[in-house]
């Protein structure tokens, strides 16, 4: 019996996926959650074989979620389902362990199979997006970088970004102006967007 932990904020979604897989002989779901910030406790408590992990979570994001559930409880295998297809996307859940990348418009039963490939330790993941991801290359920006066009991208203005990221206002105007350049942007807002879509925020 593979046992299997679900992570989706979205009730709906989250419902349907734990229905599908209680459906197939071989699975168990032995938790479901709506947070990131609850997937290594609920890991640690419910020991299981795959974890099936959206990406945005609230509390912490399903990529951070995923490292740290690696380090914690490694025999756990982790499969990423998505609406998030950017190769920029897919290098970071690559870094952070992840075996199996499966976008939500997928037919149904490849979440199954995608399920079985992972705990038998293969990786699923589309070609065409492994393709993609190497021509997109990994991201130029700094952990901080990335940071700051994040904050930048809700319109904050510098001085409140600053004060968010507990920097001064020179430090923001750095790194937003580093972000730009490395990016190849024309300006923060240009930026913002050219690393949305690469996948590197």
């Amino acid at each position: 019996m593979i046992r299997v932990l679900i992570a989706e904020d979205m009730h709906m979604i989250r419902g349907a996926l734990v229905a599908l897989l209680s459906l197939e002989e071989d699975m168990e779901v032995v938790a479901e959650l709506d947070r990131g910030d609850e997937i290594v406790a609920a890991a640690l408590r419910t020991q299981p074989d795959v974890a099936v992990l959206d990406i945005d979570l609230p509390g912490v994001d399903g990529l951070t979620a995923a490292g740290e559930l690696h380090e914690k409880l490694p025999s756990a295998r982790i499969l990423v389902l998505t609406g998030l297809s950017q190769p920029g996307v897919l290098l970071r859940a690559l870094q952070a362990h992840v075996r199996g990348f499966i976008v939500k418009d997928a037919p149904a039963e490849t979440l199954a199979d995608g399920v079985r490939r992972v705990h038998a330790g293969e990786r699923v993941i589309d070609p065409d997006l492994i393709a993609a991801a190497l021509e997109t290359g990994t991201s130029p920006l700094t952990a901080r970088e990335a940071d700051v066009l994040r904050a930048a991208e809700s319109g904050l203005p510098t001085d409140q970004i600053a004060s968010r990221l507990s920097l001064s206002s020179a430090t923001v105007r750095n790194y937003l102006s580093n972000a730009i350049t490395k990016v190849g942007a024309h300006n923060r807002l240009d930026a913002i967007r050219i690393a949305r879509n690469a996948g590197w925020l």
